[in-house]
């Protein structure tokens, strides 16, 4: 039993292990990188989670423009950034702190749900906050970083659909493409929307931790 205990651990550690080590992708083309720093967004992390920041500038109220639809009041000129998540739909939905944790939700994070889009409004953050990651793009990787977070809404005629959900005011929860799970979750979206603006990540990155090692090792700081 020991034994087996122990062997169990030391998997699930070389699991992690290589998930951080391990570069997705293996490698990349020197177009893919071409361009000079032209775009910041944040990442920003818990314990568990992972959000993108996107500053507010006339391209992304374009972009997200449907927000204004839902409620959201982007045109607030004390409004810098807005927070986007990916997430399982009864977990996301149901737990907006951990007071409110509920087994259920629990259970379906760790099996198959369907995914939601979160999106909340913020003012200025501190980026020399622990859970505030910074990270530069070039122009084409802020096109290819906004056409991956467009795509992960989903609605007819690409006009993404409200739920009618919130934790409050300045947030709003809209249909999302894919299914979650734990072992594919909201970090490993994060990882996917990098690596779509020219950075590279660790190969499986679950948990907030995971992906930021991954980043330091693979030189994305």
């Amino acid at each position: 039993m020991i034994k087996a205990i122990a062997g169990a651990i030391l998997l699930v550690a070389a699991i992690v292990i290589a998930g951080i080590v391990v570069p997705r992708p293996l490698w990349r083309s020197d177009a893919a990188d071409s361009g000079t720093t032209a775009y910041r967004f944040l990442v920003l992390s818990n314990p568990i989670h992972t959000d993108l920041a996107l500053p507010i500038d006339a391209e992304t109220l374009a972009r997200f423009a449907f927000l204004r639809d839902a409620g959201l009041d982007i045109d607030n000129p004390n409004v810098r950034y807005i927070v986007i998540g990916w997430g399982g739909r009864s977990f996301y939905t149901e737990t907006p702190t951990w007071a409110d944790l509920k087994p259920m939700p629990v259970l379906k994070s760790f099996t198959l749900d369907s995914s939601v889009m979160h999106v909340g409004l913020a003012g200025d953050i501190p980026l020399d906050h622990p859970a505030v990651k910074p990270i530069s793009v070039s122009s084409e990787g802020r096109e290819r970083l906004m056409g991956f977070v467009e795509g992960s809404f989903s609605g007819a005629a690409g006009k993404p659909v409200a739920l009618g959900i919130s934790y409050g005011e300045d947030d709003a929860f809209f249909e999302a493409d894919g299914y979650f799970n734990a072992l594919v979750g909201c970090n490993t979206w994060t990882a996917a929307a990098l690596r779509q603006a020219g950075l590279t990540t660790g190969w499986w990155t679950a948990l907030p931790p995971m992906l930021t090692l991954s980043l330091r090792l693979h030189g994305e700081t």
